[in-house]
């Protein structure tokens, strides 16, 4: 195990860790301008249930999660962690950014609540598959004595995409006005995610597959059906159940 351990695992960490902060950042920009969006993509002569409406789709990128994490995860099994990472950010990034560019309710009337509605369900799906996906990427990296103390760097992201996101509201609106903020520089947040992805492509240029699943690939080793050795063998079962009670609190 040690011999495998590249050299380089600690820019393997901070690349990962600022990817998922960006992948944060993308989430949580749709709860934290809910008000706008009420009124851009809904019904304005009703606004309460417009509200209610954004804040439902904002739930449902959470709901959907799970179902994310169901296919990247197969997918990271299957075909690498290098690749679903990077399939997942580049998803998650376009989600968020052509929610900058979506005409609104006044102009293409429903259809527009339609778009946002399976943009957020994009966002969802791929922040299920890169989070869990990040993690396991940088276990496979580190050395096993350490393996909790680094993969917890990653659990900063959540907190400071929340940051980010309301640093750059409040930059923009504080810069634009007011008014322009509600006319239209609402989307420069969004259309941020377009940068930011570049930002972290270039981080993650040169990433390599993980050096543990190139050895078990290399062997022969990869699993067949991830699926069914996760939950219908008894010992995976086992920590599967445990680390989701783990986690339901945070949730």
């Amino acid at each position: 195990q040690t011999g495998l351990i590249p050299k380089n695992f600690r820019t393997v960490i901070t690349a990962a860790a600022a990817g998922n902060v960006i992948e944060w950042y993308d989430f949580y920009i749709f709860g934290s301008l809910a008000t706008i969006l009420s009124v851009k993509f809904f019904e304005k002569s009703h606004p309460v249930a417009a509200l209610l409406s954004t804040i439902a789709l904002f739930t449902a990128g959470f709901l959907v999660r799970p179902l994310g994490a169901f296919v990247f995860g197969w997918l990271g099994d299957r075909v690498g962690r290098k690749y679903t990472f990077i399939m997942t950010l580049v998803g998650m990034a376009l989600g968020t950014g052509a929610i900058g560019l979506i005409p609104t309710f006044e102009t293409i009337g429903v259809a527009a609540a339609i778009i946002l509605f399976c943009l957020r369900m994009i966002q969802g799906l791929c922040l299920g598959g890169s989070y869990g996906g990040a993690i396991t990427y940088v276990a496979e990296h580190v050395p096993e004595s350490r393996r909790g103390y680094y993969t917890g760097w990653l659990q900063t992201s959540p907190t400071l995409g929340i940051v980010l996101s309301l640093i750059i509201i409040i930059a923009t609106r504080t810069y634009f006005g007011e008014q322009a903020f509600n006319d239209w520089a609402w989307r420069i947040p969004f259309l941020c995610s377009f940068a930011l992805l570049l930002v972290t492509m270039y981080m993650r240029r040169n990433f390599e597959e993980s050096p543990v699943y190139e050895e078990i690939k290399a062997k022969g080793k990869t699993s067949k059906n991830p699926w069914r050795e996760a939950f219908l063998n008894p010992q995976n079962l086992k920590y599967v159940v445990i680390a989701s009670i783990v986690v339901l609190g945070e949730g």
